[in-house]
């Protein structure tokens, strides 16, 4: 089966700083790859390439086929920022009507509002909302549409342990219903929990790819994290 993404050698300066040096991996569909990678080592800037937010100096990204940023990726990506200052006087419920009048056949808001525990606070203006309810529904504006690829950028950041377990198994439900996830976390028990392969990155660049097992092998996912990444310096 084609990848729904792929980078190859992909490279790109900002402010006279390499951010991506060569980076290079696939995430196939019907599984959860997760980018891990200590502060400033490159993942948001790589799914900002991956959206046509960012163009690369010099490599390749394939997006479902297509090119990142085109009609064809576009309408097929579902992306969740680390953060969004755009929606801030929108209410949660009226937001997701909206994105989902954007597609052909979205999910059912109501749906979504109940999968993620949104309803209580789907009334509120979403610069009133706490930073894990803005996560949660930064996570539904990303699904609604039926994405064959979803980027989600940190997804559990801030969130209470009960929303951090329904985020868990939504997804799951994504990947059986044949979605590929990349998701970037700080958190090695996310990813060994969540992740079919898992992509190591240091200072823009892989050190390390494989599944959980392979990786773990000889110990820890957070005991290789250490040993082959170097203390963050930029968030």
């Amino acid at each position: 089966m084609p990848a729904a993404l792929s980078l190859t050698d992909v490279r790109l300066r900002l402010g006279g700083r390499a951010v991506l040096d060569g980076l290079g991996l696939v995430a196939a569909p019907a599984e959860v790859t997760a980018v891990l990678g200590p502060n400033g080592a490159g993942k948001t800037t790589m799914i900002r390439c991956c959206t046509g937010l960012l163009t690369p100096d010099s490599g390749r990204v394939e997006v479902l086929g297509a090119p990142p940023g085109s009609a064809s990726a576009n309408s097929r990506v579902g992306l969740m920022p680390q953060a969004t200052g755009a929606w801030s006087g929108v209410r949660p419920r009226e937001l997701l009507a909206y994105l989902a009048s954007l597609h052909a056949t979205p999910l059912p808001v109501a749906d979504v509002v109940d999968a993620l525990g949104i309803g209580p606070f789907a009334g509120t203006p979403y610069r009133r909302l706490s930073g894990g309810q803005q996560q949660l529904v930064n996570l539904a504006g990303a699904i609604i549409g039926r994405p064959e690829l979803v980027f989600l950028d940190e997804p559990t950041a801030g969130l209470d342990p009960h929303a951090r377990r329904e985020v868990w198994t939504l997804v799951r439900a994504l990947r059986d219903a044949g979605v590929a996830v990349l998701l970037t976390t700080h958190a090695m028990d996310e990813a060994e929990q969540l992740a079919d392969h898992v992509v190591l990155i240091d200072a823009g660049r892989g050190v390390a790819d494989g599944s959980v097992a392979e990786l773990t092998a000889g110990g820890s996912l957070e005991q290789l994290f250490l040993e082959l990444t170097r203390p963050g310096s930029a968030a």
